[in-house]
């Protein structure tokens, strides 16, 4: 591995780190109805005391502090250090997967798309519209820089992914949210429409694992309606695809003598 592949992904490891933290931050404040632009300040949640910049700084701060407030010693959330924590490796992956490329700008995109979503819809079971667009915009933007093949992919994408849940939808009677369409329509612009409905497949395996898992422990009981987060699971098949989802679909076409390539810039 060359120094400066060595560096991408240390650079990005560091970027995804403060994305995590921004996102975070977006997130909670999105779910508290709360402004995260403009002048408004991080402060403890116990306290209220403004942080300083050294409490700011993505996995070093909580553990130099050790999870905990330096003003009040009140416990801060380890979820702050695992999703930047998650921000980081997934960052770094991805800069080891593709390089400096328009494949890594897009999964980039792609990728802390879902983990925004996956956060509200973690702490609310709310994903909102608006993020889900922003996703799909950018993803379309990114797109004209592959030409007309690599738009439509997108579009098709989109539609995919929006309708397929859309479907779902209606024939559950509202079992899942039109947030979640919103959502996959969004990702079909960054993924295009195989490796969006690959992603897709890969979270329902995702999410039926973890499903059987919590069942196993106790933590939910079947049939007594309990509220599980879609979004999250399909973020981790959203990443997995991100990472591998050419060489599966490669694979695919081989085994089926199929065409399953994946499109631009995949």
């Amino acid at each position: 591995m060359n120094p400066f592949t060595v560096l991408h992904i240390v650079v990005s490891a560091l970027l995804g780190a403060c994305l995590g933290s921004f996102f975070n931050v977006v997130a909670h404040r999105s779910v508290e109805e709360r402004s995260w632009w403009g002048k408004e300040r991080s402060v403890c949640e116990s306290c209220g005391k403004e942080l300083t910049v050294g409490e700011l700084i993505p996995l070093v701060s909580w553990l130099a502090q050790r999870g905990r407030c330096r003003s009040c010693n009140a416990k801060i959330s380890i979820r702050y250090f695992l999703v930047e924590l998650i921000g980081a490796s997934a960052a770094g992956l991805l800069a080891w997967r593709w390089g400096v490329s328009w494949a890594y700008a897009l999964s980039m995109v792609g990728a802390f798309g879902f983990l925004v979503n996956a956060l509200t819809d973690y702490e609310a079971r709310d994903v909102f519209d608006l993020f889900a667009l922003i996703m799909g915009v950018c993803g379309m933007v990114l797109r004209l820089f592959g030409g007309g093949s690599a738009l439509l992919d997108g579009l098709l994408g989109a539609a995919a992914g929006w309708g397929v849940f859309a479907v779902i939808i209606v024939v559950s009677r509202g079992g899942m949210g039109w947030g979640d369409a919103c959502l996959m329509g969004g990702a079909g612009a960054v993924l295009g429409w195989k490796m969006n409905l690959l992603a897709f497949y890969i979270g329902l395996i995702a999410g039926g694992v973890g499903v059987i898992c919590l069942m196993l422990q106790g933590k939910i009981k079947w049939g007594r309606g309990d509220s599980i987060p879609l979004v999250p699971f399909l973020a981790a098949g959203g990443l997995v695809t991100l990472l591998w989802g050419p060489q599966i679909l490669n694979h695919l076409s081989l085994r089926f003598q199929y065409f399953f390539q994946a499109g631009w810039p995949w």
